[in-house]
């Protein structure tokens, strides 16, 4: 099998199949420029942003579009990291972690202003992302991370408990408070990106389990589960949190998440429609979406079984709710409408996978692990369609599959 199978999702998400109807399934073709596999969140922005500039363009998935880990994402699309910036300075020097961010940022910004060129429908809440003390980050560490992000010019202030409180109604803890982020509908912007593809002559085929590739003519042939096979000129391999594990190195881990949404409320009970996290592990994080819905999420277990992952939805709920009300500092557990866990992926420094194939010409990987899946499906479009265009990334070494090799090798 060219990727691993898995139950990504179990529960009830927010973003159901039932509201999202996907658009039908195209003829195989025998050919294509390029082909992505995967017709999730990642191969929607990458393939959106390849078909406009030209590119004949395939999307093949083994599920209908968006029906895989993107309709379990709760879409924060931040350009903050689980690793924090002083972290990273500690791993790599600190010129080398904020050049990372900045990017990383640029591609978030991007993002906000295709959306908006494009004229897409899709909810998109622009809000600030509010970074709490926890056990990872103190209060003394925070103030130290706000310095880092100063030097970098990325924009954050750091907050007292008092001040954040005051400012966002919620149980005092020192923060620091970023700009630039923003909250989407997954689900709905997958599949905008999409037609917006398919506007430009993409086709998208489902499902269609892609089971084989190989080189081939200077291409790439791709063999499908049915026997039916497809070449292409260059592959992206966009298949989420079902790895090639023939091309993806193993620092890239998988892990389980666990999420809780409300009924529709009013309003969220705190102000800005911030979206809230802390620097703990394990970590909550908290946001709200266009249908008044209080989504919190984390939890996190160092295992990806979905066994043992969707026993635990019911307990999982229960604690974040308890969690969340005291974050804010409400007397009572949040209310439960909507609870889902879901298989999500990690990196040592946080950051993605985007980058060429080390054992397979024409091939290319777009693996958005870490807590910024969309925020790095943005920076995969850039950094992807500039590489295809044979034009030079000057950051293109900095998300390298293939950056941790050396350390496996030590270890």
């Amino acid at each position: 099998m060219l990727s691993e199978q898995h139950d990504l999702r179990g529960g009830e998400p927010v973003w159901l199949e039932r509201d999202y109807p996907v658009p039908p399934s195209d003829a195989l073709p025998e050919t294509c420029g390029i082909a992505i596999i995967g017709a999730g969140i990642m191969g929607a922005i990458v393939g959106q942003r390849l078909a406009e500039a030209g590119h004949d363009l395939l999307f093949l998935d083994r599920r209908p579009p968006a029906r895989g880990s993107t309709a379990a994402s709760t879409a924060e699309v931040m350009w903050t990291m689980d690793v924090p910036l002083r972290d990273l300075s500690r791993q790599i020097g600190a010129d080398e972690a904020a050049r990372r961010w900045r990017r990383v940022y640029s591609a978030v910004r991007g993002l906000a202003n295709r959306i908006e060129a494009l004229g897409l429908t899709c909810e998109c809440i622009d809000c600030p992302t509010v970074y709490l003390a926890g056990n990872v980050l103190d209060e003394a560490s925070l103030r130290e991370e706000c310095e880092f992000h100063r030097k970098a010019g990325l924009p954050t202030q750091f907050l007292t408990a008092e001040e954040t409180a005051e400012r966002f109604c919620i149980a005092p803890r020192a923060s620091l408070v970023s700009t630039g982020g923003f909250a989407i509908d997954p689900a709905a912007l997958t599949l905008e990106m999409l037609e917006r593809a398919r506007g430009h002559g993409a086709h998208i085929c489902y499902p269609r389990d892609v089971t084989g590739v190989a080189p081939d003519h200077g291409g790439i042939l791709l063999t499908l589960a049915d026997g039916s096979q497809v070449h292409a000129g260059q592959a992206i391999f966009a298949g989420g949190y079902e790895r090639a594990r023939l091309f993806l190195p193993a620092a890239f881990s998988l892990l389980s998440t666990f999420v809780m949404a409300t009924p529709p409320l009013e309003e969220p009970p705190w102000r800005e429609r911030a979206m809230i996290w802390e620097a703990s592990d394990p970590y909550l994080y908290i946001r709200t979406c266009a249908q008044g819905r209080v989504i919190a999420g984390g939890a996190d277990e160092q295992f990806h079984d979905e066994g043992r992952r969707n026993a635990m939805i019911e307990s999982k709920a229960g604690t974040i709710s308890a969690r969340s009300a005291k974050l804010l500092g409400l007397e009572r557990p949040l209310p439960i409408d909507r609870r889902w866990a879901a298989t999500f992926g990690s990196s040592p420094d946080g950051l993605p996978a985007i980058g060429p194939a080390a054992n397979m010409p024409a091939m290319w990987l777009a693996a958005g692990f870490g807590g910024n899946g969309i925020a790095f499906a943005a920076l995969a479009a850039e950094l992807l369609s500039s590489a295809i265009e044979g034009q030079a990334d000057p950051d293109a070494a900095c998300f390298d599959p293939y950056r941790f090799n050396d350390r496996e090798n030590e270890g």
